[in-house]
């Protein structure tokens, strides 16, 4: 009897050799990718040919301007409103220009004065010619003549295609409204969906003169195959119907020896091992009864085993994972966090990733295993957490790799911290992942705990309103510059500066401008110091700046570099139309041009001078006595 019942392997081959379904269903494949290449060749075409012809006419649109940049360049009363410093008189000869050159922008930046503007933000195609005055002032003069919408209008009736212009993040036309909604990559040839059509997608980008960028998107719908994709369609449908007939003769056969592993197998699987498969017979079915059996014995053995050490493992990284919360070391949790994650999940290695600060790149700060061997996958995790800002886990070429991040940025929109691990021989278990969520959450607090002690720690020595140094700050900065400058027998400045006529400025436009003031000036004053130096504000509307390694001509240049920077300040008035001008007074002062060669007569010293200036008629810098 045993001689005449076909073996599994021969069964198995009649199976595949009536069914056929895997040459169905690949030459179905082949047939379809055919249909969609031909279909995509045209669409990539058509695209190709518009986006050299769409850049082309941009090229001519930003030639055009130059007709209108010789006639503004050349402009007397603009030249005489420029060269006679009246803003109003300005603006309203490049008003005139942009109507007489028919040019849709118009952008002249002059050098220490400021910025004039004239037409819309739209325009694109921008040209750019530097001009030199008579007394030798270099100005920026930059012309648009066409706008976005126009622009894109004339692609759109020239290609028959959909097009949209953006400049950075801002949609400035859109031939296609939904599509100005729409997310669409920087990616050529890629498909997007806008409501409920498939679009392909090229562009091109033009850098405009103003640094800022300009995409230009086309957008071709994309052709469905037609008719004979459901002519294919049904001729597959057929094949696997028949073969879905002799599938079903044949598993008759086979669902009997099949059934009783399936049941062997559920009560395997609830976790039953004292299941027995019925072993008659010398086929592979009761070869395969017998190995099944001997494998739940053991199974059952070895499960008990690794119960009672994952009971161990857990303990263990709980309170690994509790004292991570307690840390202040950044780097030196993250070190902790990979090495207990590979060894909990059993990973070939890890390594974790953070930014320095909230704009910084990531860097990898602490590793375990090498990394290397696996960064493919390692960075395919990475960056599936720095879209979703999540865990995730990614397989990739037989290798898996989960990532979870640790922290984020106040808006939630940029992961500050991601922890990783992988391994190459299988994916992770639910146990795996959940063990490796519970230890990387436990880091976030720790992570969390840090960032606030630092904020905390910059907030006690920072002026909430200017973002200099507080008074408390420039008292324990003066202290240990004046000490290493006497143990090094090193020079070191100072200078004081007070706002001019600042209580007129908050008595006639209110308090809020004068904050305007205060911050515009600390702007100033950050953007003038060296990195060693230390601004900080003295008190009300009177600020400092520590100079180590200065003398006193150095920083009395220091103080009058800052003085005029000030003095070319225009800020726009909250309240009305105009601007505000101010100016501020600056006393300059070392330790070797003060009485005494200490803290308090270097702050006396300053103090003095600033106050002769301010007697002597203000916006001006004196030098220590």
């Amino acid at each position: 009897m045993p001689l005449l019942q076909p073996s599994f392997r021969g069964r198995l081959r009649l199976f595949f050799a009536v069914i056929v379904i895997v040459p169905i269903i690949a030459v179905g494949f082949v047939l379809f990718r055919l249909i969609d290449t031909a279909d995509d060749s045209r669409t990539d075409s058509s695209l190709n040919t518009g986006q050299l012809v769409a850049r082309n006419l941009y090229v001519d649109h930003r030639r055009a301007a130059a007709p209108a940049i010789d006639k503004i360049r050349n402009d007397v009363e603009l030249a005489t409103a420029l060269e006679r410093s009246r803003p109003m008189e300005v603006e309203r000869r490049l008003d005139a220009l942009l109507r007489e050159t028919r040019a849709q922008r118009i952008v002249l930046i002059v050098q220490d004065v400021g910025t004039y503007e004239a037409g819309t933000d739209t325009a694109v195609a921008t040209a750019q010619q530097d001009l030199i005055g008579a007394d030798d002032q270099t100005s920026r003069l930059m012309v648009s003549m066409v706008a976005a919408d126009r622009y894109a209008g004339e692609v759109a009736r020239t290609l028959d295609l959909d097009v949209r212009v953006d400049r950075g993040d801002e949609v400035l036309a859109s031939t296609l409204p939904r599509a100005a909604r729409a997310s669409i990559p920087n990616e050529r040839g890629a498909e997007v969906t806008v409501g409920t059509d498939q679009y392909r997608t090229t562009f091109f980008t033009a850098e405009e003169p103003d640094r800022t960028t300009v995409t230009v998107r086309l957008l071709a719908p994309v052709e469905a195959g037609g008719n004979t994709k459901y002519l294919l369609v049904g001729l597959i449908v057929a094949f696997l119907a028949l073969a879905f007939v002799f599938a079903v003769i044949v598993s008759r056969t086979l669902s009997s020896e099949i059934q009783r592993l399936l049941f062997a197998a559920q009560r395997l699987g609830r976790g039953d091992f004292t299941v027995q498969v019925p072993a008659e017979g010398n086929d592979e079915f009761a070869a395969l009864g017998k190995e099944f059996n001997k494998m739940a014995s053991q199974l059952e053995v070895q499960l008990e085993e690794l119960r009672k050490e994952r009971s161990r493992l857990q303990d263990a990284i709980r309170r690994v994972g509790e004292s991570f919360a307690r840390g202040l070391d950044r780097v030196g949790v993250l070190e902790i966090v990979v090495q207990t994650a590979v060894d909990g999940v059993g990973g070939d290695c890890g390594r974790a990733t953070m930014r320095r600060r909230a704009e910084a790149p990531m860097e990898e700060v602490a590793t375990t295993g090498d990394p290397g061997l696996y960064h493919r996958v390692l960075h395919a995790a990475e960056a599936a957490v720095m879209d979703a800002g999540q865990a995730a886990e990614i397989s990739l070429g037989g290798s898996s790799a989960l990532a979870a991040p640790l922290s984020a940025t106040e808006g939630g929109d940029r992961v500050l911290a991601i922890v990783s691990v992988a391994r190459g021989d299988r994916n992770f278990s639910p146990q795996e992942r959940e063990l490796f969520s519970y230890l990387t959450s436990q880091a976030a607090v720790s992570v969390e705990n840090v960032d606030l002690h630092e904020t905390v720690q910059r907030q006690a020595v920072t002026d909430e309103l200017t973002g200099l140094f507080n008074h408390r700050r420039f008292q324990e900065v003066m202290d240990a510059e004046v000490e290493r400058a006497r143990r090094y027998d090193a020079e070191m400045g100072l200078i004081m500066l007070d706002i001019d006529n600042f209580k007129r400025v908050n008595d006639t436009y209110g308090h809020m401008q004068g904050d305007e003031v205060l911050r515009a000036v600390a702007r100033v004053l950050r953007q003038s110091a060296r990195e060693i130096d230390e601004p900080a504000r003295y008190g009300g509307e009177e600020m400092a700046v520590a100079l180590p390694q200065t003398d006193l001509d150095g920083a009395y240049n220091f103080a009058e570099r800052v003085r005029k920077r000030i003095e070319a300040l225009e800020l726009p008035l909250l309240e009305g139309d105009g601007v505000l001008k101010v100016t501020a007074s600056f006393g300059a002062a070392s330790l070797v041009s003060s009485p005494q060669s200490d803290k308090e007569g270097l702050v006396a010293a300053a103090d003095a001078a600033l106050y002769r200036a301010k007697r002597s008629g203000k916006n001006r810098t004196v030098k220590a006595e």
